[in-house]
């Protein structure tokens, strides 16, 4: 790898404070965009040896769709953008290298009737059930990104007290290691009490060299020996939580569709949305950036809109072929 690469990837990584999973991407794409220039220096690379890369290269032999070469342009005019500010390069050839334009697809939220079905599947008589049932409770009923529930300490519960009743707020680590509080609800703080005061859980050592420790701790993990399956190992990860997902929704007949982490997380903004919460308090429960991401939402608000337009529509208003039919439907 060129020395010019590696040094951008550390800037990445510590000036522009860009999570990990990120500065990987990038590295695999540089690396990627080195291997197709052969003998020429990265630096030396022309705008027509880029614009190839980036297009043709891209769509036939790395196989990326559109919205996936959207990643790997930013990685490439960010590299030279960085050359140019250092000083290693006049003019950046790639600063005019346009996004591939793409369509934002709507998110697929889980059907607040599954979501009720997906939560009575744990068995509550059993420690696993228990923790389950917690993270279940968590995912739909505050909608955090599931690495969040994963990465969850004793610390992340923030317990406090008004007016003589208990509440509980989260404390998250979400993308780019950003930290937000969300409100738990009342039924995911209880859920959560019966979770820690379980006695099973009381046997596992989840201690963390800060003194913390892990929340939801896995119960099986065959890559680990036995003597070192405590602290951070004992940490249930992000796929044993799609797995259980998937496990549950499937023996309650949900789709497949719905079935991921992801799926209750747009179910709670969806929520927000039919329940004209401010567009900027659901920016900030949903924790998004950028508000019009948090807009997305309110196109999947659809009781809200479907209960306005049948009254507000023309054939409710006027005699309709139809309206007999459906009587007679009706009373069968």
């Amino acid at each position: 790898m060129s020395n010019l690469i590696d040094e951008y990837l550390i800037h990445k990584e510590m000036v522009g404070n860009r999570a990990i999973s990120t500065v990987n991407k990038y590295r695999k794409y540089l690396l990627a965009f080195e291997k197709f220039l052969e003998d020429t220096p990265i630096q030396e690379a022309t705008r027509q040896q880029i614009e190839d890369f980036v297009g043709r290269y891209a769509h036939v032999e790395l196989k990326l769709s559109p919205s996936g070469r959207k990643p790997l342009v930013a990685a490439v005019r960010g590299f030279f953008g960085w050359l140019e500010s250092q000083g290693h390069i006049v003019r950046s050839p790639a600063a005019s290298i346009p996004h591939p334009k793409v369509g934002r697809k709507l998110p697929v939220a889980m059907q607040l009737s599954n979501a009720e079905r997906l939560l009575m599947q744990p068995d509550l008589s059993t420690f696993i059930g228990v923790r389950d049932a917690a993270i279940l409770s968590i995912l739909i009923g505050s909608g955090p990104r599931v690495a969040g529930v994963a990465g969850l300490n004793d610390s992340s519960l923030l317990w406090y007290t008004t007016d003589g009743t208990q509440h509980l707020n989260i404390k998250l680590v979400e993308k780019g290691g950003k930290e937000r509080i969300v409100p738990a609800h009342q039924d995911t703080m209880w859920i959560i009490r019966a979770y820690l005061g379980h006695e099973e859980l009381e046997a596992i050592d989840r201690s963390l060299p800060d003194g913390d420790q892990v929340l939801f701790v896995s119960t099986k993990n065959r890559t680990v020996p036995e003597h070192e399956y405590y602290g951070e190992r004992r940490r249930l990860s992000t796929r044993s939580i799609d797995t259980m997902i998937k496990k549950y929704g499937a023996k309650a007949g949900i789709p497949e569709k719905e079935l991921h982490a992801h799926a209750l997380r747009h179910l709670f903004g969806a929520e927000l949305a039919e329940g004209d919460v401010d567009l900027l308090v659901r920016q900030a429960l949903m924790g998004h950036a950028d508000p019009k991401t948090t807009e997305i939402y309110s196109h999947l608000a659809t009781r809200k809109l479907t209960k306005a337009s049948r009254a507000a529509s023309p054939l409710s208003k006027i005699y309709t072929p139809t309206k007999d039919l459906a009587q007679k439907m009706e009373t069968k």
